[in-house]
């Protein structure tokens, strides 16, 4: 089974400078496309995380574990560098799609069983 999750931050909007006569639901369910490059839609293989924080952004690499090399070694496939804020709202989407995810496998080991 192949999962695919998709997640986006919430944008803060100031309505002050917003028009009286827009629609309430724009207003309230802003559309977000989400754009991934070409050369960026096969992804990356992580099987390894590390999280470091500093006072300004939390640094987030992500790794591939070598096989069959000693000593073990982690190849950085991508670092995300992000704010407090944002990483907050991105454990936010994480937990809730791993909560949705195992709540499926759960319906379909009871079906199974």
């Amino acid at each position: 089974m192949r999962i695919i999750i998709m997640f986006y931050f919430l944008k803060v909007f100031d309505m002050s400078d917003q028009k009286d006569g827009d629609d309430a639901a724009q207003k309230a369910n802003p559309q977000i496309q989400l754009k991934v490059p070409e050369d960026q839609q096969q992804g990356s293989y992580a099987n390894a995380v590390s999280v470091n924080l500093n006072q300004n952004e939390v640094i987030v690499d992500f790794g591939y574990i070598m096989p069959n090399v000693k000593p073990t070694s982690i190849k950085v496939v991508s670092r995300v560098n992000m704010t407090h804020r944002t990483a907050e709202s991105f454990l936010k989407v994480l937990q809730n799609a791993v909560l949705d995810w195992r709540n499926k496998q759960k319906e379909i080991d009871e079906a199974q069983a």
